[in-house]
């Protein structure tokens, strides 16, 4: 019964390009996203509306919408958890096996990631070479 689930957290630059630039997905990540049959759960951080409300800030997103009603619109997608920044999380961020240091909210993203046991969707490099979390992209 039961069985293991198949969670997926998207990083930031994949659940923004989803809903704005999906061509910048890779094939077989949306073949994945578009079959709510192929995972039980896509996760997103609550670091990742952050994220993105400060590439806004930074002048680094052109948006033609209201970014809350973005952030809303891109939050309703099937399947979707928002999973919050807890203390845990926070803490092991700060405590992630081997070398990954530098940007907190990739940190905390990978912590959120290995705290679910879910697979990170994204096409980060650096992401995608520590060995201590599953990726796809």
């Amino acid at each position: 019964m039961g069985g293991v689930q198949v969670k997926y957290l998207l990083d930031t630059h994949v659940w923004i390009w989803w809903h704005s630039e999906p061509e910048n997905v890779s094939v077989r990540v949306r073949r994945l996203l578009e079959d709510t049959g192929n995972y039980d759960e896509l996760l997103l951080s609550a670091i990742s509306p952050w994220e993105f409300a400060k590439l806004i800030e930074k002048g680094r997103i052109d948006l033609y919408t209201d970014p809350e009603e973005w952030m809303s619109r891109a939050l309703q997608m099937p399947k979707l958890r928002l999973v919050p920044l807890t203390p845990r999380i926070a803490y092991c961020s700060t405590r992630l096996p081997g070398e990954f240091r530098g940007d907190p909210g990739d940190q905390i993203i990978i912590a959120t990631a290995r705290d679910e046991a879910a697979t990170i969707i994204t096409r980060d490099e650096r992401i995608r070479k520590y060995r201590h979390v599953k990726t796809i992209w």
